[in-house]
């Protein structure tokens, strides 16, 4: 049973970081993955942040496990289908689930293969969950230098704009930070834009603002992460003018030590300044969390009230990937409970 008991939303959610954990060791053993672990328990810290991590890079490292468990449709589908049935559990109305097509094309599938399982698996757990909405977000990948994968992840952009309207609602690029600047990525958001297809961007998560920027002059209206912005105030205001919304992950960015801890995280300051600012969970496994455990923080350790989860809900259902009146009815849910919270 959750918490708190609202609509709520999470526009920054991975796929491959939040398999049930009994399911990721069951896939594990009947794949025969090697890893160095007997049992369920010995298992679950191989798919979790450590406790000491030192950066982003390090938890970059946590995903290895469950790309490795996810290279054939079937576990896609039934991770997805899976999913869905636990955000119902945990009272989410609303959630756009991204993962990367690339990354799953180790042992034979295509992109293309990869997205009808994930679109598969959502229509499962649409059918066992009507309640809930779900939009798929397809990830370009920054894995190095630009070079080395632009044909998939032009690849990437192509395939989002086929299967638009199908269940796919947007592209991302997604991956490590600062290894070459995001700007040199412009060509995946050219053709984005060229061919109309709503788009996100990772940015100032591990980097500064001036990778905000770049997502910015991309031309996008939402920010994966993104805090690092508040140090630059003039760029603050450029986005409160431009409606950028930010995808906030409170848990994952105290993890991954791109913030000193809760009560440091700019987040509350961001909120304050009138910024878009959203709470996500970013990977329910990894990092052990979900939006109940998110608000909780909020409330206790980072300075907001209950008024401004609801705002921070509001926001959240105007930037997410739908029609404007999917988004109309859902700040309308949301505004319901505004008294009964």
């Amino acid at each position: 049973m959750a918490k708190y008991n609202l609509p709520k939303i999470d526009l920054h959610l991975h796929l491959d970081g939040s398999i049930l954990p009994e399911t990721a060791w069951e896939l594990v053993q009947a794949q025969g993955i090697e890893v160095p672990a007997s049992d369920l328990e010995s298992f679950i810290p191989l798919i979790m942040v450590p406790e000491d991590c030192k950066d982003v890079n390090e938890c970059l490292e946590r995903f290895e496990i469950p790309v490795q468990i996810l290279q054939d449709k079937a576990s896609l589908q039934r991770v997805t289908k899976e999913l869905i049935g636990w955000l119902v559990k945990e009272g989410v109305a609303y959630a756009e689930i991204r993962f990367a097509p690339q990354l799953h094309t180790r042992k034979g599938l295509t992109q293309k293969d990869a997205i009808d399982a994930v679109l598969d698996g959502r229509n499962d757990g649409l059918k066992e969950n009507p309640e809930i909405g779900i939009g798929i977000i397809l990830c370009a990948m920054s894995i190095g230098p630009e070079t080395v994968n632009m044909e998939e992840n032009l690849e990437t952009v192509r395939l989002t704009k086929e299967y638009l309207g199908k269940g796919v609602v947007a592209l991302d690029l997604a991956g490590a930070e600062g290894i070459v600047p995001l700007s040199n990525f412009a060509p995946i958001f050219d053709l984005a834009r060229e061919m109309e297809i709503p788009f996100t961007c990772h940015a100032g998560d591990s980097q500064g603002p001036e990778t905000v920027e770049d997502a910015m002059n991309f031309g996008t209206k939402r920010a994966g992460h993104g805090h690092h912005i508040y140090e630059d105030p003039e760029l603050c205001q450029r986005a409160i003018r431009e409606g950028v919304t930010f995808e906030i992950c409170p848990t994952s960015n105290v993890c991954c030590q791109s913030t000193g801890g809760y009560g440091e995280h700019y987040v509350k300051k961001m909120f304050d300044l009138g910024m878009r600012v959203t709470i996500n969970t970013d990977n329910m496994t990894l990092f052990d969390i979900t939006l109940d455990k998110e608000y909780d923080h909020c409330i206790n350790d980072m300075g907001f009230t209950k008024d401004d989860i609801i705002q921070m809900l509001v926001y959240a259902a105007e930037a997410t990937f739908q029609s404007e009146v999917n988004k109309k009815a859902l700040v309308e849910r949301i505004l319901a409970f505004k008294n009964n919270f």
